[in-house]
Formats: structure tokens, C-alpha cells, sequence
């Protein structure tokens, strides 16, 4: 995959490495957004790399879509506590 068009949540907060493994194996609802935002993501890199055809619409809609729940996950890891 080409590093730039690949957006995987430990990448984007590094810093909350430790918080997303704990959330992770302790907050469903934590780990269905976090699923939801991988399946999300790869969907965006495969249409991107022209793997699977979509069109503008769609693309940009999976990005807003993955955007929100970037911004969901977020706020969860800041509330969680220390970085």
C-alpha cells in the first residue's frame, strides 16, 4: 500500500499507542469504531489505487465518513486519559 494514501489509527496518534491496544481488548464500542475506521480506510486506499473503481461522490463520502470517525475516536482516547 502506498504509505501516504494509508491512514492506520497507531499512525495518526502515536502517541496513544498504549490507550488504543487497551481500548481495544476493553471497550466494544471503542473496538467497533476502531474496526468500522480500518475497514473504512482500506476502502479509501483501494478505490484511490485504483483497485476498486467508485466514483468521485462515493470516494468523498468514505473519506468524511472516516474523517468523523477519526474525530470519534479521538475525543474517546483523549478522555481516556494520559497520552
Amino acid at each position: 500500500m502506498t504509505p501516504d494514501l494509508h491512514h492506520p489509527l497507531i499512525h495518526e496518534f502515536p502517541e496513544y499507542r498504549e490507550t488504543i491496544h487497551q481500548l481495544k481488548t476493553s471497550d466494544a464500542h471503542f473496538r467497533r469504531l476502531f474496526d468500522e475506521y480500518h475497514t473504512v480506510d482500506r476502502e479509501v486506499v483501494r478505490i484511490e489505487e485504483d483497485i476498486e473503481p467508485a466514483s468521485d461522490t462515493v470516494t468523498e463520502a468514505l473519506k468524511l465518513k472516516r474523517l468523523h470517525l477519526k474525530d470519534d475516536l479521538f475525543r474517546i482516547l483523549q478522555k481516556a486519559g494520559v497520552r
